[in-house]
């Protein structure tokens, strides 16, 4: 946070990126030129790291796809967030982030996406596609739940999915092209922090208390 001259708290100025795992955040770190990235650990067990203010809180890293139309590699831009139980989470300006980063040349979707506290497998990968839910990881809707009034967004990429279990020797291959991918994702985001703050996003997306 920073001080004005009468002394009172505001804000920090623009987003802050949330990962998981320090290899996310180092693979993030590398396209960001201004955003602090903090990591929240597995399951976001470490979700007291974050800041008290700022502008958006941004969850990124990797994510398990539900939906065949992803493959290892895609971008998945929530549009809300949801739980295991009831309701959902609206995500900020969801289709200004997925453009942004489409610009940068990745393959990028948007849809829900859950957020369960186990690895997501087989059959239940086909419930939650059946509910309509894209993608699943275990961080998002906790750190949503610690955001208050804040807008949340989450970006995810793709490693495991329908016909590309996790458990399988090829995951190490995808795990890697994910990184690589994961690491293009920093100018994007800057981009539209920079828009959102302006209010500049063009959507009516609100976060709700």
């Amino acid at each position: 946070m920073t001080s004005d001259e009468a002394g009172e708290w505001r804000p920090m100025v623009g987003p802050v990126v949330c990962a998981a795992l320090g290899l996310e955040a180092r693979a993030v770190r590398r396209g960001l030129a201004r955003t602090p990235v903090v990591v929240v650990g597995y399951r976001a067990r470490r979700a007291d790291r974050l800041p008290d203010a700022c502008a958006a809180l941004v969850v990124v890293g990797f994510g398990g796809a539900l939906d065949e139309r992803l493959r290892p590699g895609d971008v998945l831009v929530a549009d809300e967030i949801r739980g295991t139980g009831p309701g959902s989470v609206p995500c900020a300006a969801p289709r200004l982030l997925a453009e942004e980063l489409i610009r940068d040349g990745l393959s990028v979707q948007v849809g829900p996406l859950v957020t369960t506290d186990h690895v997501v497998r087989a059959a239940e990968r086909a419930r939650w596609a059946a509910r309509g839910a894209r993608v699943a990881d275990m961080e998002s809707a906790v750190v949503a739940a610690h955001a208050g009034k804040r807008p949340v967004a989450a970006v995810r990429v793709v490693v495991d999915g329908p016909g590309h279990p996790l458990l399988h020797p090829g995951v190490v291959g995808r795990g890697l092209a994910a990184r690589r991918v994961l690491a293009r994702t920093g100018p994007a985001l800057e981009r539209w922090g920079v828009l959102l703050v302006r209010g500049e996003d063009g959507e009516t997306e609100a976060r709700t208390p």
